[in-house]
């Protein structure tokens, strides 16, 4: 921005001694052992999911209420005269699309539970396998040669064999 805008809107551009400059190695390892203290106690202070099973009951018992009305209501359709028989089986209908629906949702809590555990061990696997790397562990050593001096060493090696 330009300086006559800025003061057409009131902006001012003031720049911060400790932002301006970068933060050191140990700066930010200790800004991260912060941060990971935080999450420890909103991980500790949230409450822990409890009757995940009982739900599942429910819905199981939904499913099967469902089904065993569809059957009742289609039998009853069967029996009584045509004209009232139309209602009775789009009654029907509609409890197996409940019973369909309460098993679907089974189904999604159980994939969804399943897909948040798996990114949950990925980012375990990662903060593992990044907290055993230190970055200052020299991991190979190399050099660079040219095409002849590489040459040279393969057919060195070919020559004491």
């Amino acid at each position: 921005m330009t300086k006559k805008l800025e003061s057409l809107f009131g902006f001012e551009q003031t720049v911060d001694a400790e932002e301006a400059q970068p933060q050191t190695t140990e700066e930010t390892r200790a800004a991260i052992v912060e941060i990971d203290a935080t999450i420890d106690k909103i991980d500790q202070a949230l409450p822990a999911v409890r009757d995940l099973d009982s739900s599942d009951r429910e819905l199981d018992d939904i499913a099967t209420k469902a089904t065993e009305t569809f059957e009742n209501l289609t039998d009853l359709g069967f029996n009584v005269d045509s004209r009232y028989a139309a209602e009775l089986f789009a009654v029907a209908g509609t409890m197996l699309g409940h019973a369909l629906t309460a098993k679907t949702t089974k189904l999604q809590k159980k994939l969804k539970m399943l897909d948040l555990q798996m990114k949950k061990m990925k980012l375990d696997q990662d903060a593992a396998k990044n907290s055993s790397q230190d970055p200052t562990v020299e991991t190979a050593h190399g050099q660079v040669l040219s095409r002849n001096d590489l040459l040279e060493r393969l057919i060195g090696d070919r020559s004491k064999d």
